[in-house]
C-alpha cells in the first residue's frame, strides 16, 4: 500500500525531510500535491484535509501523510512513525527517544533558518522586512549556525558506537534530516555554513556518507528532487550571508 504524502507542489520545504526518509526506506509513495485535480489530487486535496468540515482531526499544516485511514502530521512525528515501521530508528526505547530529540532540535534549526529571512511575519514578503532580516541574519550566521553544527559534531564524537552516525551503529531518520539541514544551510548561507563546517569534520563526513547512499544518490539525481528556491524555508539572499 502506497503512502500518500501531502505537501505543497513545487517546494522542498519540510516535506523534503519526509521524502528523504521515504526514499531511503524504499517506500512507495504518492505526491498528492503534485497530482492532477481531476484525479482528486493537487492543492484542493491538501486543503480539504486542512479546512474540510468533515475532517474530525485536521492537520495544522503540511507535511502530513495518509496511511490507510490514518493521517499523521508534523514532520518529526511522521519521521518517528516511518523510522519505527521501516527500520530507520533504533529498536530500543531510549534510542528511539534520543533520535526523536535530535529530530526536534533539527526542527528548531529549520525554524530559525526561516525566521532569519522572515523575522517579522511569515505573511509578509521578504522585501517588506529586509532591514529586520539583515539584523537577524547576523546572529543566525555568526552564532546559531555554528552552535547547531557544533552540537551535532559533539553527538557524533560521543556516540558510543562510533562517529559514523548520530545514534548507534546504523543510519536513522535523524541522519537523513541532518543531511538536509546541511544542504539547506549551505544553499542559504554558503559562506557562513562553510566556515562552521570547517570546524565540524564529522558532520561533513556524515553529509557525504548520506549523499552517497544508493537510494539517496539516485533520488538526488532524479527529476523527483525539487530544487531549492526563494519560495521555500531555505532561501538564498546574498546580502544576508557574509
Amino acid at each position: 500500500m502506497a503512502i500518500e504524502l501531502f505537501y505543497w507542489p513545487g517546494l522542498q520545504g519540510r516535506g523534503e525531510f519526509v521524502r528523504l526518509a521515504l526514499e531511503e526506506a524504499g517506500i512507495e509513495y504518492i505526491e498528492v500535491g503534485a497530482g492532477a485535480e481531476s484525479e482528486g489530487r493537487g492543492v484542493p486535496a491538501i486543503t480539504h484535509w486542512l479546512d474540510g468540515e468533515d475532517v474530525q482531526r485536521p492537520p495544522f499544516a503540511p507535511p502530513f501523510i495518509k496511511v490507510g485511514d490514518r493521517v499523521i502530521g508534523q514532520t518529526a512525528l511522521i519521521l518517528m512513525w516511518i523510522g519505527e515501521h521501516y527500520g530507520l530508528a533504533p529498536k530500543d526505547e531510549p534510542g528511539r527517544l534520543w533520535t526523536h530529540q535530535i529530530q526536534l532540535t533539527i526542527a528548531d534549526a529549520v525554524v530559525e533558518a526561516h525566521e532569519s529571512h522572515h523575522p517579522v511575519s511569515a505573511g509578509l514578503y521578504y522585501e517588506d522586512q529586509r532591514a529586520e532580516a539583515q539584523r537577524r541574519a547576523i546572529d543566525f550566521r555568526e552564532q546559531r549556525i555554528p552552535k547547531f553544527l557544533r552540537w551535532f559534531e559533539t553527538l557524533l564524537a560521543r556516540n558510543p558506537a562510533g562517529p559514523e552516525w548520530l545514534v548507534g551503529d546504523a543510519l536513522t531518520y535523524a541522519d537523513l534530516s541532518l543531511f538536509q539541514l546541511v544542504e539547506g544551510l549551505s544553499y542559504s548561507y554558503p559562506k557562513a555554513t562553510a566556515r562552521a563546517l570547517a570546524e565540524c569534520p564529522k558532520v561533513v563526513a556524515l553529509h557525504a556518507h548520506v549523499g552517497n547512499r544508493p537510494r539517496i544518490r539516485a533520488y538526488l539525481h532524479s527529476g523527483r528532487r525539487i530544487a531549492f528556491s526563494e519560495g521555500g524555508i531555505f532561501r538564498s539572499y546574498p546580502e544576508l550571508d557574509a
